[in-house]
């Protein structure tokens, strides 16, 4: 009877302090900066340009509160909750790449071939979700 009082005592502590840290997540969507490449094939395989740049986009970043408590109903006897932060909402836009180059690495100044669009989704939105949980 003791052993399942101290149980009892950890399990409501373990959950009374994890509802009062949630405040501490620290999931941001923040600004970054990449080095994208993309390549330009021919319909027989052959490279045609090559072409860079520095983007800014977002990204997810930050902490979330995952817990482990005590269970008598899992086999392991342990309820262990895990939260990751990640993106809640993702948004397409086009970036254009400014330095372009043929395969022999001379730089493209030709108009239409100096700059290339790309399109990529990036984070808009970030927050935490529970791990592996990809139904979103």
């Amino acid at each position: 009877m003791l052993f399942y009082v101290a149980i009892f005592i950890i399990f409501n502590f373990t959950r009374i302090n994890a509802v009062s840290d949630m405040s501490d997540e620290t999931c941001e969507t923040l600004p970054s900066e990449i080095h994208l490449t993309k390549e330009e094939y021919d319909e027989l395989g052959r490279l045609q340009r090559t072409c860079n740049g520095e983007i800014a986009v977002n990204k997810c970043e930050g902490s979330c509160k995952s817990q482990v408590q005590p269970s008598v109903i899992t086999p392991t006897g342990f309820l262990k909750e895990c939260y990751c932060c990640r993106e809640s909402f993702l948004r397409e836009r086009i970036v254009t790449l400014t330095h372009c180059y043929d395969p022999d690495g001379v730089r493209l100044t030709g108009e239409g071939n100096n700059a290339l669009d790309v399109k990529l989704r990036e984070p808009a939105e970030c927050k935490c979700f529970k791990c592996g949980d990809f139904s979103r």
